[in-house]
């Protein structure tokens, strides 16, 4: 029996019956051969985190865009603070810890530069919707590694697309992800927002603090704790409505105080128009693609696809070094 095969068998033992096993997988679109000492699962998770776009993630916004600060979240240290939290969660009911950290460390790799503004920037530049999480999917299936994709299991993929709140995971791995996901997301952005001076504990509403929490340690503590007791032996996992309705109110609060407030929004109109000119430039030439992206737009791919497979993979730093080289002119250098 080979280490990985004991793992599996070990899993049937110790997992809840609505668990993900790792010898139940719907397995990869290219079938490979098996490791002998890790698990498929194990094995996505790996690939992920050795992947080009994981490393990415930590020159991209989360709330505040190039920050003043060293202490600020990026989506790569949101990315593993959604991993810690979901572990936590796992474990505790029992889930496929393993399946639930590559799900967690790969939910956000489909994020453009700038957040969210860039993901609306994209939307305007394409002429339909640009989603973060379909776009996760189509990094690790048709973007990484040179156009060759990292070959994840279908469980990993589908955790990554259906991360959002208004989506269902097939898994219940998934499903602690996307719980987790507003979890960490509500508790470090009001973090970071008292840090920028932009929010005070005091003023949060107390209708959901006297709920969840005074602090952020406090409010992700009870969130954990009160998703597994009432997630133990289920096939989905969930808050109480108590707790579910504060979160959300709380979420309201974050949208109108944090979110939308000029403070954080005043670069957000320039970030914009960032990714707008590089698409617009990009689409219109694109013989200045260069490595993979020529490739293929020479093998007959959609333009706007490859366009923005190209400017959505760029970190905050490179969209304005490559906006800076294409569009303001270079001071005069004596030769």
């Amino acid at each position: 029996m080979t280490i990985r095969e004991r793992y599996e068998q070990e899993e049937h033992q110790r997992l809840s019956e609505y668990a993900s096993f790792s010898d139940e997988s719907r397995g990869r679109d290219v079938p490979e051969e098996e490791s002998d000492i890790r698990t498929v699962y194990q094995r996505d998770r790996d690939r992920i985190i050795h992947s080009k776009c994981f490393r990415r993630l930590k020159h991209k916004t989360q709330v505040f865009l190039t920050p003043d600060g060293d202490h600020y979240r990026t989506r790569l240290t949101h990315t593993l603070e959604v991993s810690q939290i979901a572990r936590t969660i796992a474990k505790a009911i029992r889930a496929n810890e393993d399946l639930t950290e590559a799900i967690a460390l790969g939910h956000d790799i489909g994020h453009t530069p700038f957040g969210h503004v860039g993901e609306r920037a994209l939307s305007k530049a394409l002429g339909r919707p640009f989603g973060h999480n379909v776009n996760g999917v189509r990094v690790v299936e048709k973007v990484e590694k040179n156009g060759q994709g990292l070959n994840l299991t279908w469980e990993v993929r589908d955790g990554i697309l259906n991360h959002k709140t208004s989506l269902t995971p097939a898994t219940l791995e998934g499903d602690i992800v996307r719980i987790s996901d507003k979890i960490a997301y509500i508790s470090h952005d009001i973090d970071d927002g008292i840090m920028a001076g932009v929010l005070f504990e005091d003023e949060l509403p107390s209708e959901c603090t006297n709920i969840l929490g005074h602090s952020t340690s406090d409010r992700i503590d009870r969130m954990i704790h009160n998703v597994v007791e009432n997630s133990q032996d289920s096939p989905r996992v969930k808050m109480t409505d108590e707790f579910w309705q504060a979160f959300m109110d709380l979420r309201k609060y974050m949208f109108e105080n944090l979110y939308t407030n000029p403070v954080v929004k005043k670069e957000e109109e320039k970030a914009f128009e960032v990714i707008e000119m590089l698409y617009e430039y990009y689409y219109n030439n694109p013989d200045k693609l260069s490595g993979e992206f020529a490739d293929a737009i020479a093998s007959g791919a959609d333009v706007s696809d490859i366009v923005c497979d190209y400017i959505s993979g760029m970190t905050d730093n490179y969209a304005v070094e490559i906006f800076q080289q294409l569009f303001i002119p270079d001071g005069w250098n004596k030769f």
